[in-house]
This record gives C-alpha cells, structure tokens and sequence, in this order.
C-alpha cells in the first residue's frame, strides 16, 4: 500500500510541475531542478491557486529529493492535488488507479487517522490490565505469606518469651536518625557556602544596543566575540531588540560588536567600579542600511507606481552593489544550503514584486571603498509545513 502511495505522488508531482509550465517558464522545465526564485515563482503560483502554501524545506524533501521512501502529510497532498486540478488527494487517486488497484471508498474519510493508533492504544489497554492482574496476585500473595509470618511468630512466642528486645531496636533507629539528620545538616552548609561565595564573586553586566541616529533598540541580530586572555574567544548571537547578558569574575571586559547593518564596535571596560547596565550606541553603515532598505522595500500599488518604483529599486541597487560582489543565499533545508547570487540575479530577485520579500533578512554586508562587496541574506518562510 505505501508503494502504491508514492508511485501515486510521483505521478502527482508530474501533473504539478505540469500546471506550472503552462503559465510559467522556470530555469528549468524539471521541478526537481529549480531552486532559489524558481521556488519563490512557484509559492507564488500555488498561494494564488490553491489558496495555501508549502515551506522551501518541504519542497526540497519531497521534490529535488529522491528517491523519496514517505509521502507528505495528507494537508500537503490534498493542496497539491487542488494544484492540478482535483478535488483532493483522494480524487486524483480515483482517478489514477493502477492495474487491480481498488480504492474504498472509506479510504477518503480514514486519510486523516493515523494507523498507528489503535494499535497503540491496544496495547497501552493490555499492558495496563496485565499490570492490575499482576499486582493483584502480588498483595495476594503477600498477604498469605505475612498471615503465615503472623502465625509462625505467634507460634514460637511462647518460647521467645524471656527476650526483650523492644528497647533494643528503637535506640538503633534513633542512632541512625541523628547520623543521617548530622550528614544532611552538614552537605546544606556546604552547598549554601558555595551559593554565597558565586553570589559574591560572580557579577551580571547587561548590555543594551541602540541606533545612534535614531537612537532606538538596534533591529536586526548581533554577533559579540569577548576575548579572554589566554582563551579562546567566546562568541554570543543576540537577537534583535535583545540585550547581552554576561556573567564574570574578571575585572575586565573586550568584547567586540558586529552588526549586518552597523560599524563594528570594540568596547574596553574596567569593570572594578563599571555600571551593571549600560547602553551601547551603534553608528548605521549608511551604503548597507540603503541596500537593506531598497531590497525589501514593497513595490506593491497600481501598474504606474510599481513600474517607477521598480526603477528606482534598480538604479539604487545597481549604484551602491559592486558588479563583483559576491552574494548568497541561505536556505534552512538541510540538502541545499546555500546559493550564490550574481548582482543581476539579485537585484532581479528583489525587484520582483512578491510576497516573500517581507521576510527577507540581510545575515551579513561587507563594503569596500563606497560599495557593496558581499551580501548574505535569507528569506524566512511564514508557513511551516512538514
């Protein structure tokens, strides 16, 4: 059955990557072959067809990878398959049967469970009354023995009669009480020394970024290499908004700043009588916050607009942009990571007018004599589908 799944999905993919290629013309007409705006074209496509969407990660696991061994998800398949032209993953189905295949008609509202479960909960149900049984025959069991103990000692009490032991057995007991209550006495002080002893020595430095010309919380991630002396330098990732939190018993702090979009910073702080919070001013790179600016700036609006402010995104980026300059991608799939980009295939990347371009996110820029020399950069994707 799981065979016949994926020889139906194949056959799927192929009437997809058909109803690509009558309104569209691809790098390549293979759909295992696009990547990057191939990619982006076609969410574009199926967002406006089918009215959802599936993640750049799901798109390089079900179709550039193969051979595949699972189908996807059935949410994933019933929107490919309105793609194409069927109702559902079940019509398609219906209509694609292969020699002596017989498709239930049951199998359309049993899609969703998955087969697992039963069986699962079957066994969860067994075990649970083999476990009752179990421990039924257990107090049983003990029951007779500690009845027959009962007897046996009320047997030979007659001849134990002349030992009495009850004093004896209760000092034992309060011996090993103190010697326990000593042990644990002794480990809470231990333990509550060493508490006092970070508390004193150990001191938390917060470290807040601003704009230095707009003078607001610096919006994109942050990289902070401290150097130690005679270590290895520690490197941290602060988030936009963020602050640095940093825990030391140094008297001092180098740490250096680097921002996607800012000068990089070097702060030298004695930290005997230094404040515990302290805001650091970050001057904005202005070559790379207009090459920011410009790649996500929405050129949505009636025809005459979008054509001019096309225009102008081109001849600013084609301005501040070496015709050198290296530039990549990054993808969160795992089997295609990154892609490079020359400047043409960029700026044709952010000057089309799509949706994805709000989630575009520069990672790092590099300038070098008043132009851009290298841009890394990377679309996040809204809809996380497996």
């Amino acid at each position: 059955m799981a065979d016949l799944e994926i020889l139906h999905f194949e056959q799927l993919k192929t009437e997809v990557q058909a109803q690509y290629l009558k309104n569209h013309t691809p790098s390549h007409d293979d759909i295992s072959k696009w990547k990057g705006i191939d990619i982006i074209y076609f969410q574009e496509d199926l967002r406006k067809v089918a009215k959802g969407n599936i993640s750049e990660k799901s798109f390089y696991t079900y179709f550039k990878n193969k051979p595949i061994t699972k189908v996807p998800r059935i949410d994933m398949l019933n929107l490919l398959s309105i793609y194409a032209g069927y109702a559902s993953w079940y019509d398609f189905k219906k209509n694609h049967l292969f020699a002596d295949e017989i498709l239930k008609e049951t199998d359309e509202e049993t899609e969703f469970i998955p087969e697992e479960t039963d069986e699962i909960e079957e066994i969860s149900i067994d075990a649970a009354i083999t476990e009752k049984s179990f421990v039924k025959e257990e107090i049983k069991s003990d029951i007779q023995i500690s009845n027959s103990d009962n007897q046996n000692v009320s047997d030979k009490s007659i001849y134990l009669e002349t030992y009495d032991t009850s004093e004896q057995k209760p000092l034992k007991k309060s011996l090993k009480n103190f010697i326990l209550g000593i042990t644990t006495g002794v480990a809470a002080i231990i333990a509550m020394i060493f508490l006092w002893q970070s508390k004193i020595f150990d001191t938390t430095y917060s470290y807040c970024f601003y704009d230095a010309d707009r003078n607001a919380p610096i919006q994109n991630m942050l990289e902070i290499k401290v150097f130690k002396e005679n270590e290895s330098p520690l490197y941290y990732r602060i988030k936009p908004g963020e602050c640095f939190h940093y825990t030391t018993k140094d008297e001092s702090l180098r740490m250096l700043i680097s921002s996607p979009l800012h000068e990089n910073v070097e702060v030298n702080r004695s930290l005997e009588n230094a404040p515990q919070e302290e805001n650091i001013e970050l001057k904005p790179d202005d070559y790379k916050m207009a090459v920011d600016y410009f790649s996500k700036k929405s050129i949505l609006g009636n025809p005459e607009e979008s054509s001019l402010l096309i225009k102008q995104k081109r001849r600013e980026l084609e301005n501040r942009i070496s015709d050198q300059a290296v530039i990549y991608q990054v993808f969160d799939s795992d089997i295609y990571g990154i892609e490079t980009l020359d400047k043409q295939k960029y700026i044709s990347l952010v000057t089309t007018p799509t949706t994805s371009l709000k989630n575009l996110s520069v990672i790092e820029m590099k300038t070098d004599k008043g132009k851009i020399i290298s841009i890394k950069f990377k679309i996040t994707e809204d809809d996380e589908n497996p």
